[in-house]
């Protein structure tokens, strides 16, 4: 199993997953699909799934176009909100791709119909990977949009939490220096937080992305995930889980307003730029 890891608008991340004995492919939210396209075409290989995670424009726009272009390409997803949907998935639904095995995840919270997609080879040396959408980013998680406060916690900690700690984490934002600085806020001890703080840095000026990690190393600084940890409960005022995730989620919301983001007029003349739909982003 290869995965090509795409960047593509502001900080959004594309995938193509490659059968490597059948060449057949995967993608993973088709946000430009000229892209993937040209990408397919380099690797040599049959584009026949999309994956999509949940339905917001930066995620799922892509494929209209990619079924125009592609007749008989299968577009997957559990929200019938996605675009171009061909099917919708059950949580613990699996796929199969020749020797790639998916199984489909349900977590609910930064939208309802949010799915994380889990896949292995049997047979295979490799680690699994999951891909995790807005669900699990790299040291943070997306916004609480949809959810419950309840409904994040069981997706981050139980769901998604709970997978083999060497499955390689692909999300779906370039957000890890940011998601880093608020663990940093939340845990300013943690020397895992700051070793990866550091790490992030180079990787940012370098220009090269920080996915994927392993969810192994994100339960040591990643705070959404460490909700029953000591210090992060001393951070929130709260015990029970749910209530630690959802102080978590408003600090952090006040600590992205507070390092000014982008204004709503700068986003709309990059989509304009972008020659994308007018539809307010969404994360």
């Amino acid at each position: 199993m290869k995965v090509k890891v795409i960047p593509v608008l502001e900080d959004n991340y594309m995938y193509l997953v490659i059968e490597e004995r059948t060449r057949e492919a995967v993608a993973v939210d088709v946000a430009v699909p000229k892209r993937l396209l040209e990408i397919v075409g380099r690797e040599g290989v049959s584009l026949t799934t999309v994956l999509t995670t949940h339905h917001h424009w930066d995620h799922a726009r892509g494929n209209a176009e990619l079924v125009r272009l592609l007749p008989g390409l299968v577009v997957l997803g559990a929200d019938e909100r996605i675009c171009a949907l061909t099917r919708r998935l059950a949580h613990g639904e699996e796929l199969r791709f020749g020797a790639i095995h998916v199984r489909c995840l349900l977590t609910p919270g930064h939208t309802l119909g949010h799915m994380s997609y889990f896949l292995w080879e049997e047979e295979c040396p490799d680690p699994p990977a999951v891909f995790s959408g807005d669900a699990l980013s790299m040291a943070g998680c997306g916004s609480r949009l949809e959810g419950t406060a309840q409904q994040m916690y069981q997706s981050l900690v139980e769901t998604l939490g709970t997978l083999p700690p060497e499955t390689k984490v692909f999300c779906g934002h370039e957000h890890t220096l940011g998601n880093l600085e608020f663990a940093q806020k939340v845990e300013p001890y943690n020397d895992h937080v700051k070793a990866k703080l550091s790490w992030a840095k180079q990787r940012d000026e370098d220009d090269v992305p920080t996915v994927p990690a392993t969810l192994g190393e994100e339960l040591l600084y990643n705070p959404f995930l460490r909700v029953a940890e000591e210090p992060v409960r001393e951070f929130t005022g709260k015990v029970a889980p749910a209530d630690v995730l959802d102080v978590l989620c408003r600090e952090r919301a006040s600590f992205e307003r507070a390092a000014e983001p982008l204004q709503p007029q700068a986003r709309a003349l990059l989509a304009l730029q972008w020659g994308l739909l007018s539809t307010p982003r969404q994360k």
